[in-house]
């Protein structure tokens, strides 16, 4: 890679996944190019939490590169040549609200689909946009932002729109791909996916092992797994001619899952518990290595995905990644700029998707549907456009209609309120 990589910059360094990623730039970042790894957060309590033990893993893993952590978010951007976003504005608390508000309206709880996602991107396109606009006057000429920040889809269209050199990063392909190789007892890398459609709307069409397709083999032996990692039955899936991405559950069965949310509770506040269990034992000053419990928290294979991608985006052969980026002409009943979630060969160029089997006339429909909805919950959330809001909520695929997106969308408004200041200017 040369000098193509010298500074990363993680905002939202305060996470709980941060330490996994760091540990995945200690034993890569040599390799990489990667010599200084800057932490920034809003909240100086977690920064110093997860940064040092950040810095204890760095000194464990004998890394020659230098560490920071900060509030300053310019600071952070200055001269970074990627920019890894993965924050959560307003923290679990908001998440909590979201995966609850919508069920006293019939409605399941879920932080990137239906009125979940939808209260998660008015709080979160404007922040990260700003920071892309930073970025962009801050960072080298040639870097790149990469978005792990939920709903993924709606945030990488807000960045791409608006010309920011981005891609949008999902662990549910590369999860898929891990669980393709273990089942086969083969190395990760001989296994390739091709994916179309919508990040959380998307479905794999096939499954390459050293290039040769293994989908049928994969769904006649491996069916067991396959429906736990999708939650879709091996009958459904072979109905779809596709294998779904865990967050078509959403959509394919959502009384029973709003019905599961209503006897077990939602995954926030088992992601609340969890983080809280983490932060006490990264605070642990002898610790240098991942707690077990990390693996709990979700979002598995995340740090290995990220530094995937900066790998390739500073390498002149690259490599075909599953990434959110334009479609450009690899679909062509899509319009040229939607964002997809597509398999793309990616290198210091950029992602460049690559051409994939269609969508079928029922995939269309939901990807259609979503990029009305997506589209108008950009305008809403960068506007502070009640009206466009209340349309765009009205839109979502799983809010039955405009009667109870109403009521809905002021009870989102009003539990969101210190973080939607666009919708409350001049009140």
């Amino acid at each position: 890679m040369g000098d193509f990589v010298m500074k990363v910059a993680v905002i939202g360094g305060g996470s709980t996944y941060t330490p996994e990623l760091t540990q995945g730039i200690v034993s890569r970042g040599s390799a990489l190019g990667i010599s200084e790894l800057v932490l920034q957060d809003i909240s100086p309590q977690r920064l110093e939490v997860v940064g040092s033990f950040a810095k204890r893993i760095c000194s464990a893993g004998g890394w020659s590169g230098k560490l920071t952590c900060t509030q300053d978010l310019d600071a952070a951007l200055a001269d970074a040549s990627f920019c890894l976003v993965q924050l959560r504005v307003g923290g679990l608390a908001a998440r909590l609200k979201d995966e609850t508000i919508p069920h006293a309206f019939g409605i399941l709880g879920q932080e990137t689909t239906g009125p979940g996602g939808f209260a998660k991107a008015l709080r979160t396109v404007p922040v990260v946009l700003d920071i892309a606009e930073r970025f962009g006057k801050l960072g080298t000429r040639d870097g790149w932002l990469v978005d792990f920040t939920n709903p993924v889809a709606i945030v990488t269209q807000a960045l791409c729109d608006r010309g920011h050199r981005a891609v949008g990063l999902c662990n549910v392909p590369i999860g898929l791909q891990r669980e393709v190789a273990d089942a086969f007892g083969i190395d990760p890398r001989r296994v390739e996916l091709e994916s179309v459609g919508l990040n959380h709307a998307s479905w794999f069409t096939n499954v390459y092992v050293d290039g040769i397709s293994v989908t049928e083999e994969l769904l006649a032996k491996h069916a067991d797994r396959v429906s736990e990692e999708t939650g879709w039955s091996e009958a459904d899936i072979r109905r779809a001619g596709a294998i779904p991405s865990y967050y078509q559950a959403f959509y394919h069965h959502p009384e029973e899952i709003f019905a599961e949310q209503l006897n077990n509770g939602v995954r926030a506040q088992e992601v609340m518990d969890t983080e809280s269990e983490l932060l006490e034992l990264y605070s642990d000053p002898q610790l240098t290595e991942i707690p077990e419990l990390l693996s709990e928290r979700g979002g598995a294979w995340y740090s290995e995905a990220a530094l995937e991608v900066v790998e390739a985006l500073g390498s002149e052969q690259g490599r075909n990644l599953v990434v959110n980026i334009a479609n450009g002409e690899a679909f062509a009943n899509l319009r040229d700029d939607l964002v997809v979630e597509c398999t793309c060969h990616v290198d210091t160029n950029g992602a460049t998707p690559l051409g994939a089997m269609p969508l079928t006339p029922q995939q269309h429909s939901l990807v259609d549907a979503l990029d009305r909805y997506q589209t108008l919950t950009i305008d809403a959330a960068v506007s502070g456009d009640r009206s466009i809001a209340l349309e765009a909520l009205a839109a979502n695929p799983l809010v039955p209609s405009s009667e109870v997106a109403e009521p809905l969308l002021n009870a989102i408004l009003e539990a969101n309120q210190e973080h939607l200041p666009a919708f409350f200017a001049g009140i």
